[in-house]
C-alpha cells in the first residue's frame, strides 16, 4: 500500500449497508461506532440503522454503499424511491437534513407533533440535549394555525426553540424562529 492509501481518514472509508423497511442496516462494528459517534443511526441489537434520510446524506458523501438482501447495489436515485414508498416528502426530508448536516448540526430524527428533526448545537452531540427542534413544510402548502401553536406549546414545554424550515419553489431553504405571539386589541388580550 502507498503513502497516499494509508492517510485516507475513516469518513472517506466506504461503509456498506443493507436497505430493510426502516431504512439502512450496518453490521460492521468498526463502522457502526464510527458513525455512531458523528451522530448517525441508532444501535440496535449490534447493527446501526440509519433512516433513509442519512443513508441519502452518506450515499451520497460517498461514505455508504447501499445494497439490497441479495446484494445488489442501488444508487442514489434507488435509495429515494424506497424512501419516497413510506414518505410523500422524502426529497424535501432529505434537503433539509443535508443542509443542516452541511452547516456543522448534529441531526437527529424528530418525535411527536410532527416534529421533524432535532439538532444539536456544533460539539455538544452527546453531551447536552438537543436545543432547537425543526418542523419542515413547503412554500405554498397550507400549515394551519392550531397546528403550529400546538407544536409551539409542545416545544415550550421542552423548553427547546422551534424553526420552521419552508422548502421555497426554487429548492431554497429558508428557516424562520417561530415565538409565542400577542395580538393586543383593547382591553382584551389574545395569544398564538
Amino acid at each position: 500500500m502507498d503513502e497516499k492509501t494509508n492517510n485516507i481518514s475513516k469518513s472517506q472509508l466506504k461503509t456498506k449497508g443493507i436497505i430493510f423497511d426502516k431504512g439502512v442496516k450496518i453490521t460492521d462494528r468498526s463502522n457502526i461506532d464510527d458513525l455512531s459517534s458523528r451522530g448517525y443511526g441508532l444501535i440496535e441489537e449490534n447493527y446501526l440503522i440509519l433512516s433513509f434520510y442519512e443513508a441519502l446524506y452518506l450515499n451520497d458523501k460517498k461514505i455508504l454503499e447501499v445494497s439490497l438482501q441479495n446484494n445488489d447495489s442501488i444508487n442514489f436515485r434507488d435509495l429515494l424511491q424506497y424512501y419516497e414508498k413510506i414518505n410523500q416528502n422524502a426529497w424535501v426530508n432529505y434537503l433539509v437534513y443535508r443542509d443542516l448536516r452541511s452547516r456543522g448540526y448534529v441531526v437527529r430524527g424528530g418525535f411527536g407533533s410532527g416534529i421533524d428533526f432535532r439538532i444539536y448545537e456544533r460539539g455538544s452531540y452527546g453531551k447536552n440535549v438537543a436545543s432547537t427542534l425543526i418542523l419542515i413544510t413547503q412554500e405554498g402548502r397550507p400549515l394551519s394555525i392550531d397546528y403550529l401553536t400546538s407544536t409551539m406549546k409542545q416545544c415550550q414545554s421542552q423548553k427547546k426553540a422551534l424553526v420552521l424550515a419552508v422548502m421555497n419553489r426554487r429548492g431554497e431553504i429558508v428557516y424562520y424562529s417561530v415565538s409565542k405571539l400577542n395580538f393586543h386589541k383593547g382591553n382584551s388580550n389574545v395569544q398564538i
